[in-house]
């Protein structure tokens, strides 16, 4: 007996509706009396016992009552647009007969949760969904524009989100490995052992510094053997040197030699913006090499955190500097760690960093000898395929003053010549070719110079290049002069040492101005004192630079005296600074006399050379020396260009009077910034050389 319902409807009695599912009931056979209460239950909005009824087969039933169940199934989607909740869609899903088949109740389950979400449902009314009870439910859902665009606009928001803590997640993964960004955070890269495979027989030019380093090797090996008698070994060594010489070299041999860690560290690597953070890394970098030991730390430019201490110096650098002294008394010779440092500036360390204790031995890694830079070129001309017309040791002999590294750099530079070129090997020409490079600059080929620059040029150089050659005692052999451009300068002379010269006299020095202000004399005796260019201020920059040192610095001053004045120029009175301005204009109007009257006396020479040069452009010391003689140079081949026209003799200044200092640019050759002279001393071991733009290195 079907179980009687109670109904709660705000359309119909709740009675009525009771007596008509009774009446129902009791004449189960009767479509008419089915259909009757279907539409009832329809007024009263019941869609779910509609179905229930019709889908129960227990009730007859007839097309309208099939129709009242058709529209039974459409109000139920209706209704869950209209705030059918989760509870209320699982109620309407338990009042389904249960002989529905499961993919009949997860249509309808579908139907009403898109209907709750704003979709539209439709039922198909297709012959196929004809309500029987194994008749299939196709249900379509068509969801709103406003639903697809909140659905999208809610899946990248959480993407979005969930990239956004992916990245940090990942930023704070590497942060916590690095600590690239932590103040005082420790970087393994920063104390990490290498092991050299550098050895003293890969070192060249230096024999003597590797003799004082060998006994350093022999410590590593070998402790015992220098502390059974109660010797003690230098904690520190100081690398001291031009640069270029092989200082990080040697240190990296002293390692390989020994077989023992190598801990490198630049001296600029130890200081940050962060306070501590050098003081930390020198702890570190201590500890590492303590834990290795035997090891050997270097420290490369070691005045960048052991200059001198001062007042005025932050408070980061005062800490870092004060870790490395603590360090360097905090171990014995016991702990088997050498300290190796090496600067070029050994005048800026502190007193306290090169105190007996600490960096209390000084290597000095000089410029090598002619025999040290053969065995040099020898070294890396292994590297290449050289002609046998090469001759490494008038190579070695016309390259005094040249470190290493620039002797490495001529073998390197010849060999990309040579390939250039598709040579098959290394050729006397490219060896030559590499030198100039260094020692005069990169040739300017695209720059276009008139021909009245030229000219001016060529008796520029020529200038130079007629006094020293003529001016005895100069110490340096006319080695190459050049109207070419080349680097900063439109012209070039280039002298080189006739061997390696250590003691310079006061000839040598004075031979050294008469050649600096040959360039300047030779334009005034041809062009006149009003047609100097301004190519002469370097020139004049070099000879005060010269004179100066001589009277302030080297006591060759007769007035003055055997008396040091530089180091407190500052300090002097006014008087005594007159009188060593006094001797330094002296010392520039004799050598002004004094090249005057070479280059007057020689002035057919002068021309003679100047015309070769605008022929030729380029002319070596034995061209030079034909030239002067009225010689022809069958080997050369002339430029192809005009005539030169000799300019007629322009009176010279009288006797004792310099020329006033040039200003402008006559000649289109802006003249240069100044150079201050090079700090401790004027003996150049370099090579000279003079360019028309006045440039010169000494």
């Amino acid at each position: 007996m079907p179980q009687r319902r109670f109904f709660q409807s705000g359309g119909l009695s709740r009675n009525l509706l009771a007596h008509m599912e009774e009446s129902a009931n009791r004449n189960p056979t009767s479509a008419t009396a089915q259909n009757a209460f279907y539409q009832a239950l329809l007024r009263a909005n019941m869609p779910a016992i509609i179905i229930e009824r019709y889908h129960s087969g227990r009730f007859a039933a007839n097309p309208a009552a099939t129709e009242a169940y058709q529209k039974a199934l459409t109000m139920l989607t209706q209704n869950g647009s209209q705030g059918l909740q989760g509870e209320d869609i699982n109620q309407t899903v338990k009042n389904l007969p249960g002989d529905l088949t499961p993919t009949q109740i997860q249509a309808v389950t579908q139907a009403l949760a898109a209907r709750s979400r704003g979709g539209n449902l439709a039922v198909s009314k297709s012959g196929q969904a004809t309500g029987a009870k194994d008749g299939p439910l196709h249900v379509v859902v068509d969801e709103t524009i406003g639903g697809s665009v909140f659905r999208w606009v809610k899946f990248l928001l959480w993407f979005i989100l969930v990239t956004y803590l992916s990245l940090v997640v990942v930023t704070m993964l590497i942060d916590a490995l690095s600590v690239l960004k932590r103040p005082g955070g420790k970087v393994d890269s920063e104390v990490k052992a290498e092991h050299q495979k550098t050895r003293f027989s890969d070192v060249h030019g230096a024999d003597e510094a590797k003799e004082e380093l060998q006994e350093m090797v022999e410590f590593l090996r070998n402790p015992e053997k220098f502390s059974h008698l109660g010797g003690k070994l230098p904690k520190g060594i100081l690398l001291v040197g031009p640069p270029g010489t092989g200082k990080t070299l040697l240190a990296r041999a002293v390692a390989g030699e020994a077989g023992v860690p190598f801990f490198y560290m630049s001296g600029s690597e130890f200081d940050e913006v962060y306070v501590g953070v050098g003081a930390k890394r020198v702890r570190d970098l201590f500890a590492a090499a303590k834990s290795k030991s035997p090891a050997i730390v270097f420290i490369d430019e070691l005045d960048a955190i052991g200059g001198r201490r001062s007042s005025r110096d932050a408070a980061y650098v005062k800490q870092t500097l004060n870790q490395l002294l603590t360090e360097l008394d905090g171990f014995d010779q016991s702990s088997s760690v050498i300290i190796i440092g090496a600067t070029n500036f050994p005048e800026l360390l502190d007193k306290a960093l090169t105190r007996p204790g600490r960096f209390d031995r000084h290597v000095v890694v000089d410029l090598p000898d002619v025999r040290g830079r053969l065995a040099i070129l020898k070294y890396h001309s292994k590297k290449i395929k050289s002609g046998k017309d090469v001759d490494l040791q008038a190579i070695a002999l016309g390259t005094s003053g040249l470190s290493g590294a620039e002797l490495e750099n001529i073998v390197n530079q010849a060999a990309i010549h040579a390939s250039k070129s598709k040579a098959s090997f290394v050729r006397k020409e490219d060896f030559d070719w590499a030198k100039d490079r260094v020692i005069m600059g990169a040739e300017r080929k695209t720059m276009v110079i008139s021909a009245e620059e030229k000219e001016m040029t060529a008796y520029h150089e020529a200038g130079h290049a007629l006094v020293s050659l003529l001016t005895k005692g100069s110490g340096s052999n006319l080695y190459k002069v050049t109207v070419l451009p080349r680097a900063h300068s439109l012209g070039h002379t280039a002298s080189l040492p006739e061997m390696d010269k250590y003691s310079y006299t006061i000839g040598n020095y004075l031979a050294r101005i008469d050649m600096c202000l040959g360039g300047k004399l030779a334009e005034e005796i041809v062009y006149g004192v009003n047609q100097v260019t301004g190519g002469a201020s370097s020139d004049l920059q070099m000879a005060t630079a010269v004179a100066f040192d001589m009277v302030a610095s080297l006591g060759m001053s007769s007035k003055l005296g055997n008396m040091e004045y530089r180091s407190r120029y500052d300090t002097l009175s006014s008087e005594t600074k007159a009188r060593v301005e006094s001797e330094v204009q002296r010392t520039l109007n004799e050598a002004y006399e004094r090249a005057r009257k070479l280059l007057t006396d020689h002035r057919k020479e002068l021309d003679l050379l100047a015309k070769a040069l605008v022929e030729y452009e380029t002319l070596n010391k034995e061209e030079v020396e034909k030239v002067i003689r009225g010689e022809s140079l069958p080997n050369r081949i002339a430029v192809p260009k005009g005539p030169m026209t000799i300019p007629s003799s322009a009176k010279p200044p009288a006797p004792g009077e310099l020329s006033p200092p040039t200003t402008g640019e006559s000649d289109g050759r802006p003249a240069p910034p100044p150079v201050p002279p090079a700090p401790g001393g004027l003996a150049p071991t370099k090579v000279s050389q003079e360019d028309s733009n006045g440039e010169a290195d000494s």
